[in-house]
């Protein structure tokens, strides 16, 4: 067969085989197109297959994990506002303090510093609503905090003539203290802001983070974390720093139990939502013009916040130059006991100023 016989033959096509032995700059665009079409609904069955099993092995784990932890037995409780509150006292005499915690804090985190405080004071702790062992009742903000503070005084008995209590806020309670006495100024002694400046940062989750940490995977997420011992401790210890005492099983279960107990996980989303409790820059700034004794205190080493929040809070409210605990981090009432109840002394101790009534604050009486 001669050559110009050979040239005048018509091509056969190539098979599908020849087509895929081409290379990636052989193919033509449509030959591109179908191949990145059977990948991408490999990938997208493959995805829908692992979603389904993620699924099912997370509404397996939560169903198991069902069960909700009861608060321990012989807590105390009170109506505050619209709240059960669980609280605590320590000590039978003296002038009163109040101890109000921080985000995910409760009453057994001042358990080393109430002692002290005890010797001279009477001394009362609460469970804020959303925190601990008091009834679950939003909204989570300052506003409802507050409410439930100011109860809590009046169920104690506090806020009347020669019964003006010393307010400590812990962290995000800074801000409830602080409103407390912006709204009552007449029926409160002092305020102490420890490790918190009080004010609105914005802090908390990403607003993206709401549309990944749904149900049921965020629940099967925080359960497989309250279940992890090293990570409450990995926590504790990068929050409270090298002079708090170990974690032991006692203080594990006193940081994990409240976030068990019925309520609690809805409770806790809620609080997400809303980010870190805290007021405006001006609001707090109001605080200055109340002729109360105010105090700032941190932990030296606090790398929640700037190195200049100690004394940038102590010119906002018009207090003297902050305490610095140091080599104290955020927990200072963990690590720091006697420093804190040195500084609180001081404040107890401190010459209380003309108050100054200010409108649309509340001299006396019930909460509002």
């Amino acid at each position: 067969m001669d050559a110009d016989s050979l040239a005048g033959r018509t091509e056969l096509p190539r098979s599908d085989s020849d087509a895929a032995q081409r290379t990636p700059a052989q193919r033509t665009p449509a030959q591109r197109r179908s191949r990145l079409r059977r990948w991408s609904r490999r990938v997208a069955l493959a995805c829908a297959v692992l979603l389904a099993v993620v699924t099912t092995a997370s509404l397996a784990y939560n169903a198991f994990t069902a069960g909700r932890a009861a608060p321990p037995r012989g807590l105390r409780y009170v109506q505050a506002a619209d709240v059960r509150t669980r609280y605590q006292t320590w000590g039978t005499t003296g002038s009163p303090v109040v101890l109000v915690h921080g985000a995910f804090e409760q009453v057994d985190t001042w358990s080393r510093l109430a002692p002290l405080l005890a010797r001279d004071h009477r001394v009362y702790a609460l469970d804020l609503t959303g925190d601990g062992y008091s009834e679950r009742r939003g909204p989570y903000t300052v506003n409802h905090f507050t409410r439930q503070l100011l109860g809590f005084l009046s169920a104690m008995h506090l806020g009347g003539p020669g019964e003006h209590p010393l307010l400590v806020g812990h962290s995000s309670g800074a801000a409830v203290v602080a409103e407390a006495a912006l709204r009552a100024p007449g029926r409160i002694g002092s305020v102490m802001l420890l490790d918190g400046d009080a004010l609105d940062t914005g802090a908390g989750p990403p607003p993206a983070l709401k549309y990944v940490l749904i149900d049921p995977y965020r629940t099967s997420l925080l359960r497989l974390g309250l279940s992890a011992d090293w990570l409450i401790r990995s926590f504790y210890d990068a929050q409270c720093g090298p002079a708090c005492p170990p974690l032991n099983a006692v203080g594990l279960e006193q940081w994990r139990r409240p976030l068990r107990v019925r309520g609690a996980e809805a409770a806790l989303w809620s609080m997400l939502r809303e980010g870190v409790p805290g007021l405006p820059a001006g609001q707090v700034a109001r605080l200055a013009a109340v002729g109360i004794p105010k105090s700032v205190v941190f932990g030296a080493e606090d790398d929640v916040f700037s190195r200049q929040s100690p004394q940038q809070t102590a010119r906002r409210i018009g207090a003297p130059h902050p305490t610095l605990i140091p080599g104290a981090r955020h927990l200072t009432m963990i690590s720091s006991p006697r420093e804190v109840a040195a500084a609180v002394e001081a404040l107890a101790g401190a010459h209380p100023a003309v108050p100054r009534r200010s409108a649309g604050t509340e001299q006396g009486g019930s909460p509002q």
